[in-house]
């Protein structure tokens, strides 16, 4: 078995929480809780990977990913 690290963003709003892998375009989840959106984005990211290997298609390296906060004003 191969081992993957991706680097998750995890977001909090008044309906509960999303996650999205950056790496993997296109992967993101939804939970109500903390512990329910990391253990669906571990999921969302498995499948992700196990489909691109049954499709020998590569899997992204990790990058670097930046967190930042902005104003800005309207």
């Amino acid at each position: 078995m191969n081992k993957f690290i991706f680097q998750v963003v995890i977001e909090k709003d008044s309906e509960g929480y999303f996650a999205s892998c950056p790496a993997l375009q296109g992967c993101y989840t939804q939970g109500d809780s903390y512990e329910e959106v990391l253990f669906n984005i571990e999921d969302a990211i498995r499948l992700h990977i196990e489909d691109r290997l049954d499709e020998e298609e590569p899997i992204p390296a990790i990058q670097s990913v930046s967190l930042a906060a902005v104003e800005v004003t309207v």
